[in-house]
């Protein structure tokens, strides 16, 4: 399986991704999808057909069976603050909504017929969206995230309006981001007891329990190669990790 990634200037994106199979390349039997705090638009191809989904946040590892007739996949991960106004983040958690209809160019949103993205042209597509009023964004909530402290609203308020846009609350936020930043310092050969001390984990125990409730894996599976599972996209964010 080959995979490409980048970020993105718009302020509603975090990431677009694609990936897909490689000529002669030996497709992994399964995805193991970590723990997510954004929200994602997922356009895939299987056996020939398109589907198009809005992906909620996860809380805990799924298991996804890949096979030879997986195709094409694009996604389009958007920030902390960004929402679509129809559909709150909040009835997306651990779950999906998929498109009433699609085509091999087109598919349906909010009862919008809407032409399916390209990797290089996302953030075309996204500008369409906020132009049309669906999404929208609350610039507080990816300043809270982020670790800035506000004296303009109560922090009643600010917990309100990050969960409302993210359907989560700061803490479950911070908790999957600090996994998933773990996960990458792991795969990267940092031994787990420095790992701990660099996320702020109050020690490995602490480590190993916050690793299998957000991935399913210990430190030692994640940072062992398995040519029959592969991880789904991880990458550095700006959400503030602290205990």
């Amino acid at each position: 399986m080959s995979l490409e990634q980048r970020p993105s200037d718009s302020p509603y994106v975090e990431r677009v991704y694609r990936a897909g199979s490689v000529a002669g390349g030996v497709v992994p039997a399964r995805m193991r999808s970590v723990a997510n705090s954004n929200w994602e638009l997922v356009v895939w191809r299987d056996r020939g057909k398109t589907h198009v989904s809005v992906r909620g946040p996860e809380t805990g590892p799924t298991v996804v069976d890949l096979g030879p007739g997986t195709g094409e996949t694009l996604g389009i991960i958007f920030r902390h603050g960004a929402f679509l106004a129809p559909l709150p983040v909040s009835t997306l958690v651990d779950s999906s909504v998929s498109s009433p209809h699609t085509t091999a160019r087109s598919f349906v949103l909010q009862g919008e017929e809407w032409e399916i993205p390209a990797y290089d042209n996302a953030d075309v597509f996204v500008d369409r969206l906020v132009r049309a009023g669906l999404l929208m964004r609350d610039p507080l909530v990816t300043d809270v995230l982020r670790g800035d402290v506000t004296t303009l609203v109560t922090p009643r308020s600010v917990q309100r309006r990050v969960a409302a846009a993210t359907g989560l609350t700061q803490g479950a936020i911070r908790q999957i981001e600090r996994a998933r930043q773990a996960v990458l310092l792991l795969q990267q050969g940092m031994p787990a007891i420095e790992v701990a001390q660099r996320t702020g984990y109050h020690d490995q125990p602490h480590l190993a329990r916050s690793l299998t409730r957000f991935t399913g894996r210990t430190a030692s599976q994640l940072r062992r190669a398995d040519g029959d599972e592969m991880l789904s996209l991880l990458y550095k964010t700006e959400v503030e990790v602290r205990p």
